[in-house]
């Protein structure tokens, strides 16, 4: 249990690397991110997805969040979260928390 809560307080790090100001400017890629809100990349294809951070507190997306640090770690090849699994997958998953 403490290392999911260690790894989401990661996560939660690396979000607010991604779009903190004080590196000089926001990241291009996270300007139209809107606030309470974060990108991930999915897919082999790197899909973009920008989700709600609401999401960060679910078991469901947790696991997802373990699966990509044991893939990448939290050096991710995109400058945001990347998330190795199929875009259908994700898809399928987004529903199912929009809905709960």
């Amino acid at each position: 249990m403490g290392r999911g809560l260690v790894g989401i307080s990661n996560a939660k790090e690396k979000l607010r690397r991604t779009i903190s100001p004080r590196n000089g400017s926001i990241s291009s890629t996270t300007n139209d991110v809107p606030k309470g809100h974060f990108a991930v990349y999915v897919g082999e294809t790197y899909r973009r997805f920008v989700v709600p951070i609401s999401y960060l507190n679910h078991p469901l997306f947790q696991d997802l969040l373990h699966w990509a640090e044991e893939e990448f770690g939290y050096n991710h090849p995109m400058g945001g979260i990347t998330i190795p699994c199929s875009e259908d997958y994700f898809i399928s998953l987004i529903s199912l928390l929009k809905s709960s």
